[in-house]
């Protein structure tokens, strides 16, 4: 397929973009397909609208694996390997889809590295969850002390600690974690991750990473690190920060992440 390539600056521009972008999208109703486990997989997906489910087939009844929503992406494991579904897609909802093949899948990797980093994070999870697994069938004795624990779920995350971050205009307060570590980005069913400070209710455009940045407590010290592979910058007081450089925060800054703006304080 040939590579699109996108111009700016007028009206004929823009719908230009916007034809080239239809030719990748594909639009699904509420319980269809989009591909059955064991099918030959030769793409990936990307949500753009609405929700789609992960199905595998358990004892030849479909248990579903996971819920997507738009930013989310499957079907990755069959593109990169050339082998069948191990499990299949169905849309919950009426979904638009973004289409990713092989040639295409090349050129996001090149110019947007949060992808590969979210690709390698979720395949990392998953060979965690299947040496837990193997250790548990072996009746491996060190099973109970070695093996890694389940990530939290939103409810679950950690104590709240007396430092927040506050946006001002809806008056939404983020506790930071008890913990000295506070994971900063928008909840990931692909990965399983779930943030301590999960900015979707706040981040209407999505202009967060995942995991964005950290904030460390030291001492009576807060520095923020803005993660690798994380888009659209993380600013203290309107100045970007370097991608895992730490940079201190005092009571009373502004801290942005992406497009979302928050008031630090720590009490």
């Amino acid at each position: 397929m040939t590579k699109p390539v996108f111009k700016t600056g007028s009206k004929a521009d823009s719908s230009d973009r916007k034809s080239s972008f239809a030719q990748y999208t594909e639009d699904y109703s509420a319980g269809q397909l989009v591909f059955e486990e064991g099918d030959l997989g030769m793409e990936m997906y990307i949500v753009h609208e609405g929700q789609v489910e992960i199905l595998q087939d358990f004892e030849g009844e479909p248990k579903q694996l996971a819920v997507l929503e738009k930013g989310d992406f499957f079907g990755e494991m069959a593109l990169l390997e050339d082998l069948p579904r191990t499990a299949g897609a169905r849309a919950i909802t009426d979904a638009r889809l973004i289409r990713i093949n092989g040639a295409t899948f090349d050129q996001m990797l090149r110019s947007k590295p949060e992808i590969a980093v979210r690709i390698m994070r979720k395949l990392s999870r998953r060979l965690r969850q299947t040496d837990e697994l193997l250790r548990a069938a072996l009746g491996s004795a060190a099973a109970d002390k070695t093996a890694m624990p389940e990530l939290p779920k939103p409810d679950d995350v950690g104590d709240r600690a007396p430092e927040t971050l506050v946006q001002d205009a809806s008056g939404i307060v983020f506790h930071l974690s008890e913990s000295s570590e506070t994971l900063v980005g928008r909840k990931d069913p692909v990965t399983g991750i779930h943030p301590d400070v999960d900015l979707t209710i706040a981040d209407g455009q999505r202009s967060t990473s995942r995991r964005h940045a950290k904030i460390y407590r030291r001492n009576d010290k807060y520095f923020v690190t803005e993660e690798i592979g994380t888009m659209n910058g993380t600013f203290v007081n309107g100045e970007r920060i370097e991608t895992g450089v730490p940079k201190e925060m005092k009571d009373g800054d502004e801290v942005q992440f992406g497009l979302v703006k928050l008031a630090f304080h720590v009490r």
